[in-house]
């Protein structure tokens, strides 16, 4: 394996590495191994399409970021999405319809966008969408869930469509895991993967990363855990802190360099689990791949912006569709002031410049 790990390369030219993975670890299940191949060959499709824009100047992000909803029915501490009020309890008027975001899918597949992320706020809350999402089976939909919504007919929906793969936040152990989630998260998140691994469905675990937890979440035991209870993959998010007080827990230089010593490590150990890590993977590809670069964000209202953690919108997809967010005049802004290719303290370099990507709005 190679020293240096490429997340652009990973993410675009190496989506059948993640799918020949998956194919090595799912031979035991028949339909999960015969939508693997079928979707290698979706896969190739969206490269040779992207390939094509590029030739003719148009770039195409291998992936999208879609907030499906915002509503949210736990209160994670240090939350962000809470933080800059883009989550509620309850989900807000004039959110993106069912229709709409079919539009959405249908257009990305067609400019071969090959991954979306659905998150929320909850996205189980929306299972009108992860449904209409199924429907798309030229794309992987990870669905970023605190996995507390688990419902038998969910169980149903995933093994019938391959193309949903659950992906269940965890943040260690029990203790850690319910010091920032609630009491009693962790043994439903246990729970729910049992179910998950019973019925033989393809999921990942998403870990948010601080100073506190890496060395756990980063170990043999947890990792281990993690593959002997069916997960399939591993995203390690770099905590954001959205107040001064909780800046302590987001990793510095030295603790991303063990971050990144340890995870090359784990990656060498299970070659047929798909671990990723933002944003230290992206320091490879040149910088941060948000903004168009490698991805952008989608909030539940339609507005287009640089990731979730920069929540700035200058054009909305209702209006301009996916083709047209690309166009927005603060992603290039963005792209132009090099504010992706700047070292930062937190986990996020926009949400370290949010001043500059604001300043950037006015114009």
């Amino acid at each position: 394996m190679n020293k240096e790990f490429n997340i652009e390369r990973y993410l675009s030219n190496g989506v059948e590495k993640i799918v020949k993975n998956a194919l090595k670890a799912s031979f035991s299940n028949p339909r999960e191994s015969i939508f693997m191949a079928k979707y290698a060959h979706s896969a190739k499709k969206a490269i040779d399409l992207r390939r094509s824009a590029e030739e003719n100047g148009e770039h195409i992000p291998p992936f999208l970021i879609a907030s499906i909803t915002s509503s949210c029915n736990l209160h994670c501490a240090g939350c962000y999405s809470r933080a800059n009020h883009a989550c509620k309890d309850s989900a807000p008027v004039d959110q993106m319809t069912t229709e709409e975001w079919d539009a959405v899918f249908t257009e990305a597949a067609d400019m071969g966008i090959g991954f979306i992320l659905l998150a929320g706020g909850e996205p189980f809350v929306r299972k009108d969408i992860i449904e209409m999402a199924a429907g798309h089976p030229d794309i992987l939909f990870p669905i970023f869930t605190n996995g507390t919504m688990v419902t038998n007919q969910y169980l149903t929906l995933f093994d019938k469509n391959r193309n949903l793969v659950p992906i269940l936040s965890i943040e260690g152990s029990e203790e850690t895991t319910d010091n920032r989630r609630g009491k009693g998260v962790y043994q439903r998140l246990q729970d729910s993967m049992r179910r998950m691994k019973e019925n033989g469905i393809l999921f990942g675990a998403s870990v948010t990363v601080t100073t506190e937890n890496m060395e756990e979440v980063l170990s043999d035991t947890f990792i281990n855990d993690m593959y002997e209870k069916g997960a399939k993959a591993i995203i390690y998010v770099e905590f954001v802190p959205v107040t001064e007080e909780a800046r302590h827990l987001a990793p510095g230089d030295e603790e991303r360099a063990y971050i990144k010593k340890h995870l090359q490590e784990q990656r060498e150990k299970h070659d047929d689990m798909v671990m990723i890590a933002f944003p230290g993977d992206e320091k490879t590809s040149g910088g941060c791949l948000a903004a168009g670069r490698g991805f952008f964000h989608i909030n539940s209202h339609g507005g287009a912006e640089p990731c979730p953690f920069s929540p700035y919108s200058d054009i909305n997809v209702r209006t301009a569709g996916l083709r047209g967010a690309m166009r927005s005049a603060l992603f290039q802004g963005i792209q132009a002031e090099n504010l992706l290719m700047e070292d930062h303290a937190g986990g996020c370099v926009l949400f370290e410049r949010r001043e500059q990507v604001e300043a950037l709005m006015q114009q």
